[in-house]
């Protein structure tokens, strides 16, 4: 049974989503760079390992990344998984975790990297939008993708009500992606993202919810 991590800046219902869903594996940590971020105590409830690494008590980025990974290894863990941590991680950290760290976006990148993702589908004018579970790599949003959800864009949307109906995606497809990794189906080879049956994930890599 492999450990895996889970990285929050805040409520956390990602994290909330990946440990309801009983993976295949021990969580070994829930990790914050905010003191006082609510998932935290979330996670203390119902017994899991949490730890604070405050990022305002660090000089540098470097040094940060250096002492969050520290406590990540000093876990054992085997696989990261970023849960709405808001920091933009460094090169040196994503290399070091490389193939084992494992992001979700609200977005269907390569579409609307970054922040605001919602207000800018709305202003785009697309007609699709979601989340995307992928890898992650030095350069930001980018990494390759292990499954999406897409839900529609609808008249009279506004951003909130569509974050929400893309946040039930998340829910449904990050422990699909974790549940895959943890279990061996699922792996980073050169640069592209393979699943063992079949090379299809279960339910497609493209959730496609009815009604949105």
């Amino acid at each position: 049974m492999k450990n895996y991590v889970i990285l929050i800046s805040g409520r956390g219902s990602n994290m909330q989503a990946l440990i309801d869903a009983r993976l295949p594996g021990a969580c070994v940590g829930v990790i914050s760079n905010r003191p006082d971020a609510a998932g935290l105590a979330w996670a203390a409830e119902r017994g899991v390992p949490t730890a604070v690494i405050d990022h305002k008590a660090f000089p540098s980025r470097d040094a940060f990344d250096a002492a969050l990974a520290a406590e990540i290894e000093a876990r054992g863990a085997e696989l990261v998984l970023l849960a709405g941590f808001m920091r933009v991680l460094t090169e040196p950290f994503v290399r070091r975790f490389e193939g084992r760290l494992v992001n979700i976006h609200p977005s269907l990148l390569p579409s609307f990297p970054g922040l605001h993702t919602h207000e800018a589908a709305l202003q785009t004018g697309v007609r699709v939008h979601g989340c995307t579970v992928h890898f992650v790599t030095p350069s930001l949003d980018c990494g390759p993708i292990i499954v999406q959800a897409a839900v529609p864009v609808l008249p009279g949307d506004d951003a909130d009500g569509l974050a929400a109906r893309v946040l039930r995606q998340e829910h449904l497809v990050y422990p699909q992606a974790a549940r895959g990794i943890l279990a061996g189906r699922c792996r980073l080879e050169a640069d592209r993202v393979v699943w063992s049956d079949d090379a299809t994930p279960p339910e497609s890599a493209l959730r496609v919810p009815a009604g949105g």
